[in-house]
């Protein structure tokens, strides 16, 4: 059974987060600029079995697509082409990073860790992939 990758695409990072080889645990395994995240997943790829990519679907509270969506529904696109045996889902991830400065903060991590928005991208990426990975449990 090949791993699940979440990725938190944004603008200028992108929280990448991966699942255990049994789907059962979601880890937070990096973050990097957005431009280098097709290059990055071509080398992650060759050395790890992929089944699927589940990609943060950005919506505004109201569930209206937010300002990232073009740029989201446009990486995702570049993503089948360079991968076209990988599935990709999208999923709701409207609270992700609420949910992962509360995790921070529940973790007890200093309010200038906290600011580490890379660290929150990856945490983001991360609570994605464990929340499909929760909804999904067969």
């Amino acid at each position: 059974m090949g791993r699940i990758v979440a990725l938190d695409y944004g603008k200028k990072r992108t929280g990448v987060a991966v699942s255990d080889p049994l789907r059962l645990i979601a880890g937070g395994l990096t973050t990097l600029p957005s431009k280098e995240t097709i290059g990055f997943l071509k080398q992650y790829v060759v050395d790890n079995i992929v089944d699927l990519f589940v990609l943060g679907d950005p919506r505004q509270m109201n569930y209206e697509p937010s300002e990232n969506r073009d740029r989201v529904l446009k990486f995702k696109k570049d993503l089948q082409q360079s991968f076209p045996n990988i599935e990709i889902k999208m999923i709701d991830e409207r609270f992700t990073s609420l949910l992962a400065q509360q995790a921070m903060i529940q973790g007890g991590l200093k309010k200038k860790d906290r600011q580490n928005k890379a660290l929150v991208d990856e945490l983001s990426a991360t609570i994605l992939l464990q929340s499909f990975l929760e909804i999904n449990k067969a």
